[in-house]
């Protein structure tokens, strides 16, 4: 498997982060990755709070700590795979930082391209860790 090339491919993942009471929160994301960073911008999307309310954020504040992990699925199990990054979170306002994360979303999401994402925050994960996995 190559692993850097499954990272870098995958359409959607799964953040886990920890919540204040200790207790697992997971959600689906889409992300960039550049080999040592990945991006999750906090978009456009509708949601029922401001972006620097979502429980991810809030997560992230209390406890950086999160996994990201992105799979193969097939009835075939031969064909299952999977991919872990543990890592450390940060939220990005504004900066250099951020508007090469939002240069990295936009290729490879189309629809970011039409969203208005200057001034929205963007998580930053640094890597510590990779675990992977392959049924072959």
């Amino acid at each position: 498997m190559d692993i850097e090339a499954f990272i870098r491919d995958h359409r959607v993942a799964r953040l886990a982060t920890i919540r204040e009471d200790g207790k697992p929160h997971v959600v689906p994301v889409v992300y960039a990755y550049d080999g040592a960073l990945v991006f999750i911008a906090l978009d456009e999307k509708p949601k029922r709070v401001a972006p620097m309310q979502l429980q991810r954020v809030r997560n992230v504040a209390t406890n950086p700590n999160v996994s990201l992990i992105m799979d193969d699925y097939d009835d075939d199990w031969t064909r299952l795979a999977w991919v872990r990054l543990d890592g450390v979170a940060e939220i990005l306002q504004s900066g250099n930082l951020h508007a090469t994360a939002l240069a990295l979303l936009r290729e490879k999401y189309e629809q970011y391209r039409a969203m208005s994402l200057e001034a929205r925050p963007i998580m930053q994960i640094t890597v510590k860790l990779r675990t992977h996995w392959e049924a072959t």
